[in-house]
Parts: structure tokens; C-alpha cells; sequence
């Protein structure tokens, strides 16, 4: 099988100690998917037809990676301390990206991207504090709906054009809006279960 290929593959490296929990099968899979980033910055070429597809699909093909490198890590027990850093960083740095450079070439409203962005960033203050507290605030379902939905929105928005019938921007811009709806919603169960966490405590 490819992953146990590869596995066997990464455990010949002669590395040791630190360097061998950086240069591991899932950590290789999550820095592969950050390198999609220069190819998104093509969007500020106001791309064609074509190359919006392409873009789309290697957009959707390294947020799907974010399984991949999941999966590697629990089925060959490569859980690491790196690896809980770099995956959400590698997934918010390619999401954000992306969202943002949306913007200039009219695809997405801005005040959403700045909005869904600030939920990001005070769901992850709420999660740091939590942590330093010791306890763990896990990833809800309203926060996994989020990440699919915002995943799939952004995949049509960037392949714009219609596509297969239908209007690529259109469904794009209801998902996004769906999105936008999650993000609030699951930023306020976060915020309960932080509030309700603080006061079980005192």
C-alpha cells in the first residue's frame, strides 16, 4: 500500500529526537498542502475560465489533505505536539489566503471575510486560554459544519464560471453566506462553553 510505502520510506531517514517528530509522514503531508499558496496569488491575475478550475481543484485537493494527514497520524500512531501546531495553522494560512484574495477580484464581500476571519481568531484566543486552564475546548459540530461548508463555498467561488448548468459564483456566494452563519453561531457555542467551563470552576 502507498501509505505504508511511504511510512517505511520516512522511518529510513536517519533523523532522531526532535527532528523526527518534525520530519514525519503527516507532518511531510501538512507542509505539502501549505505549498498550494503560490498558485492562489494567481487569483490576483483575475484568472480565466480554465485556470480558476485549476486552482479550484488544487484548492480542494490540499484541504482534503487535511484528512489525509489526520488519518496517517492516528493509523500509524504519528501523534505529535508539531503536528497539533501545523495543521490548523496549514489549514487557516490556505483558507484565509484564499478568502482574502477573493476580495480584490470581486468574488466574495469583504465585511464576510473579515468577520469569519475575526471569529477564527477569537474562537482560537478562547481555545489558547482554555488550554493554559487545562482543559480542552474540542471542535464542535456547528465548527466542523463550518469548515466543510467554507471549504466547499470557497471551491465554487474560485471556480466562478458556470459549470455543469450551474452558476459557480451564485451557489459560491449562498454557501459563503451559510458559512458566515456557522461561523457566528459556533464562535457563540464556544463562547458558552468557555463562560459555562469558568464558572464551574470558581
Amino acid at each position: 500500500m502507498v501509505l505504508d510505502y511511504l511510512k517505511k520510506s520516512f522511518d529510513a531517514l536517519p533523523l532522531s529526537g526532535k527532528r523526527r517528530e518534525l520530519v514525519n509522514l503527516p507532518n511531510s503531508i501538512t507542509m505539502l498542502r501549505i505549498f498550494i499558496l503560490p498558485v492562489l496569488f494567481l487569483l490576483l491575475l483575475r484568472p480565466g475560465r480554465t485556470m480558476s478550475l485549476i486552482i479550484a481543484v488544487l484548492f480542494l485537493l490540499a484541504s482534503l489533505t487535511d484528512l489525509l494527514d489526520g488519518y496517517v497520524a492516528r493509523r500509524y500512531q504519528l501523534i505529535t505536539k508539531t503536528g497539533k501546531l501545523l495543521d490548523p495553522i496549514a489549514d487557516k494560512i490556505i483558507i484565509n489566503t484564499a478568502m482574502i484574495l477573493l476580495i480584490p477580484i470581486g468574488r466574495i464581500p469583504a465585511w464576510i471575510v473579515a468577520v469569519i476571519v475575526m471569529r477564527d481568531f477569537i474562537v482560537d484566543g478562547i481555545r489558547h486560554v482554555a488550554s493554559a486552564g487545562g482543559y480542552i475546548l474540542s471542535a464542535s459540530k456547528l465548527a466542523k459544519q463550518k469548515m466543510v461548508a467554507q471549504v466547499a463555498g470557497i471551491t465554487a467561488l474560485l471556480i466562478h464560471y458556470p459549470i455543469f448548468g450551474a452558476d459557480a459564483q451564485a451557489v459560491g456566494i449562498v454557501i459563503i453566506y451559510i458559512t458566515l452563519f456557522l461561523s457566528i453561531a459556533s464562535g457563540i457555542e464556544y463562547l458558552v462553553d468557555f463562560y459555562r467551563r469558568t464558572i464551574e470552576e470558581d
